[in-house]
């Protein structure tokens, strides 16, 4: 007796909704989003191209926009790691993750941090800038710092853009050295840069003595 074809299940708003997105992503991903259409998008999802019209009327911008939101999402969970535990080894678990999303999500991460697509704007610059603006308040978070200084904040905002100069390099060097290891250079790097700036400011000088050096 063969058996009865699984019942066909319609999708609601939002799973479909984030059916088309995941779609998105993962085109996005290997190609600059320019160089993808919303034919590729449906035929990824398996879907109509009106019916990603349906949900994204705005056509191709505004699915770009909403899949970017969405990946600035994750990238934003990426440093919300538990405030428990030796200071190093936390940021450590944050950069693997990080490291983990640009190794899934690599074209389309040096397409969105490189810029100079046709379909990026003034919102599209604003949410890559929400993300380095949060991983920056959960670095001074994890430092203990409620108020940080001038310097510090140079400091810590300059360390973000070498991890995403360093990712770029990374994926353009076929992902050589291993993400392990690139991931414990960075931290080296973190420190680095807070000696160097301890030298020149007090708040800085008190958090090396503190946090780094006793490994909190």
């Amino acid at each position: 007796m063969t058996p009865a074809a699984p019942a066909y299940r319609r999708l609601s708003v939002e799973e479909r909704r984030s059916q088309l997105l995941e779609a998105a992503l993962t085109l996005f991903a290997h190609r600059a989003p320019e160089d993808v259409s919303l034919d590729d998008v449906a035929e990824a999802a398996g879907v109509s191209r009106p019916l990603v019209y349906r949900y994204f009327p705005g056509g191709k911008q505004q699915l770009y926009e909403a899949a970017l939101r969405s990946a600035a999402d994750q990238l934003r969970l990426c440093f919300d790691e538990p405030r428990q535990g030796p200071l190093l080894p936390r940021l450590g678990r944050a950069l693997d993750r990080y490291l983990a999303f640009v190794d899934e999500h690599d074209a389309g991460f040096s397409a969105l941090l490189q810029g100079g697509s046709v379909v990026e704007t003034s919102r599209t610059t604003a949410l890559v800038d929400g993300v380095r603006r949060a991983a920056a308040d959960h670095i001074h978070s994890h430092l203990g710092v409620t108020d940080p200084g001038p310097r510090l904040r140079m400091t810590v905002r300059m360390w973000i853009t070498s991890v995403e100069a360093a990712s770029l390099i990374w994926l353009d060097e076929d992902k050589q050295p291993p993400a392990g290891e690139l991931r414990d250079w960075l931290v080296d790097q973190f420190v680095a840069g807070l000696t160097v700036t301890a030298a020149r400011d007090a708040q800085t000088a008190e958090l090396v003595r503190g946090a780094l050096t006793a490994g909190t």
